[in-house]
Formats: C-alpha cells, structure tokens, sequence
C-alpha cells in the first residue's frame, strides 16, 4: 500500500522577548495547517532571557 502524503507542516517558534535583542532562539515543531490555520503561541523556557517567555510561530 501506498503511504499518505504528510499532512505536517513544519513551523518555527521565536521568542517575543529576544527578537528586540537580535537574538534568535529557534524551536523547531510540526502542526497539521488544517486543523489549526492561525498562528500558534506556546510559553515556553528562553535559556536567553532566562525565564519563561511567549514563544510565537514565524515564517519561513
């Protein structure tokens, strides 16, 4: 049988915080785009800033 096309697309999560300080702190994820079509938003741990920040999704 053949295998389905992946329905995964891969996004980048940037810390809101770090982007004023030319810092790029990249995390790497998968979503499905037709299950959640707007932008994802995740708090997460900045290991630059040192606390837990709003991690948004950017383009490619």
């Amino acid at each position: 049988m053949a295998k389905a096309k992946d329905v995964r697309v891969k996004i980048i999560l940037e810390c809101n915080s770090c982007v004023r300080k030319s810092v790029k702190k990249n995390i790497l994820l998968k979503k499905i785009d037709t299950n959640t079509p707007h932008r994802l938003e995740f708090r997460k741990f900045c290991p630059y800033c040192y606390k837990h920040t709003i991690h948004g999704e950017i383009k490619k």
